[in-house]
């Protein structure tokens, strides 16, 4: 007689796992990098990619093929075989410095949940524990039985990747977006910025920044032709805000009374 299942139990855990990478974005190169170092980086068998490794082609060797396959690492150019791809081989063979951070920046982009949950928290420091898991579960259908190995590799994708720093006692996950988007989806999110925002001709952008030259001169070459390219009246605050009564309460009311803020602090000496 079959034991009925618990009405207690997580619906999740009793379906299929959730389609995330099961290695960490550094374990998922290990097979991109056999196929690199001897096959010269050409297409072959899973069996053979299995030999280079020393190590049986079925069961846990297809689960590592799949999370290099989920990173970007590995592409199938024919029913088959199997090949590194060019995030591959910038990771393995960079050009130049950045290449490697970057790669692995693309690569945790790319990655099913991992990615998911990098946007949701970038630019803010991780929950505790048990805000972080029941975020895991309710919002990205997590497994309870998965959480813990998708926590692990996510931290350990994030700090290969250098997405993720100390903030205090706190773990901060860093915002990079704009350096690892691809330039369609920058583009497209231009497009759809600047399709929100309706510029009125009274609209003003407040400037604050050192006026004497040399920063001075940005003002009238860079700064202004610019706010009055984006359908704004640039105000600065020196010549035309400041005037009898305390600076900081005038500041304050060009802050409050414009729609753009513009600023630049001084540089160093």
């Amino acid at each position: 007689m079959t034991e009925p299942k618990s009405k207690n139990a997580h619906p999740q855990t009793q379906g299929t796992r959730a389609k995330y990478p099961r290695h960490s974005v550094e374990r998922a190169l290990r097979i991109p990098k056999a196929i690199l170092e001897q096959n010269a980086g050409k297409a072959c068998t899973t069996e053979q990619a299995a030999g280079f490794l020393g190590v049986g082609s079925k069961g846990p060797f297809a689960v590592e093929i799949g999370s290099s396959t989920k990173y970007g690492f590995l592409e199938r150019p024919e029913e088959g075989k199997i090949q590194p791809t060019e995030l591959a081989r910038k990771i393995l063979r960079p050009k130049s410095p950045e290449d490697e951070v970057k790669g692995f920046r693309e690569a945790v982009l790319k990655a099913p949940e991992v990615a998911k949950v990098y946007k949701h928290y970038r630019g803010e420091n991780l929950p505790d524990d048990t805000f972080f898991r029941n975020t895991l579960t309710e919002t990205f259908k997590i497994p309870h039985g998965d959480v813990a190995d998708f926590k692990q590799i996510f931290s350990e994708s994030l700090e290969k990747a250098k997405l993720i720093a100390k903030h205090g006692d706190k773990l901060r996950v860093l915002d990079v977006s704009e350096d690892a988007a691809a330039p369609e989806e920058k583009s497209e999110r231009l497009k759809k910025l600047g399709a929100a925002v309706a510029v009125k001709a009274s609209d003003t952008c407040f400037v604050m920044q050192p006026f004497a030259p040399p920063l001075g001169d940005y003002y009238e070459k860079i700064y202004k032709p610019a706010i009055e390219k984006a359908g704004l009246q640039p105000i600065r605050a020196d010549a035309e805000i400041f005037a009898t009564g305390k600076i900081i309460d005038q500041v304050w009311r060009g802050i409050n009374a414009a729609n753009g803020l513009a600023s630049k602090k001084r540089t160093p000496n």
